[in-house]
């Protein structure tokens, strides 16, 4: 994987200077956790480590669904609706039923999944000034829209770190590739 250039959290261009920063901190954590799941076969994504793990694809419709969610709190100021709860509490929750249902999608799927959230939330995030980050969320008042994003960005990082630990230790029977 290659580190951005300089080594930097700065503005970015089209964004205002702290939506920026926050911006290249999601860009970042993002970049890395394509580079984590590279290559990944519908096995390896699906494989669980033991009885209490979660698979990659699993971890990867986490990440995906938690971004779905901040975006409902954050850009709709509004609390999940009764759909999209029952819609996305197994990717939110994990666990038992997300190892018996998180399962068979192709890697192409997620990455899909990935760049279709975080179209929307820098089209939204683009739209917004600095203040914006300091509102409180309505549906949980005790956090403010600037910890919602940062939450979003330390679950993916938080949840990379599983997918790479995970990959290292895939069987070889999988084709595992250690990368």
């Amino acid at each position: 994987m290659l580190m951005p250039e300089p080594l930097r959290i700065e503005p970015l261009p089209g964004y205002t200077p702290a939506i920026g920063r926050l911006v290249g901190i999601l860009t970042y954590a993002r970049s890395t956790t394509i580079a984590a799941v590279k290559g990944m076969t519908i096995p390896e994504l699906d494989h669980l480590h033991d009885d209490q793990s979660n698979s990659i694809g699993a971890l990867l419709a986490h990440v995906v669904t938690v971004e779905r969610v901040y975006q409902v709190l954050t850009f709709e100021d509004r609390d999940l609706s009764p759909q999209e709860d029952s819609t996305w509490v197994t990717a939110l929750k994990l666990g038992p039923e997300g190892q018996r249902t998180l399962r068979g999608e192709s890697l192409e799927y997620y990455l899909e999944q990935l760049a279709t959230v975080r179209q929307r939330t820098l089209e939204e995030i683009a739209s917004r000034d600095d203040a914006w980050l300091d509102i409180t969320v309505s549906a949980e008042p005790r956090m403010n829209v600037h910890w919602a994003w940062f939450h979003v960005a330390e679950d993916e990082i938080n949840h990379r770190g599983q997918m790479r630990w995970l990959r290292a230790r895939l069987p070889h029977r999988l084709g595992a590739r250690v990368t």
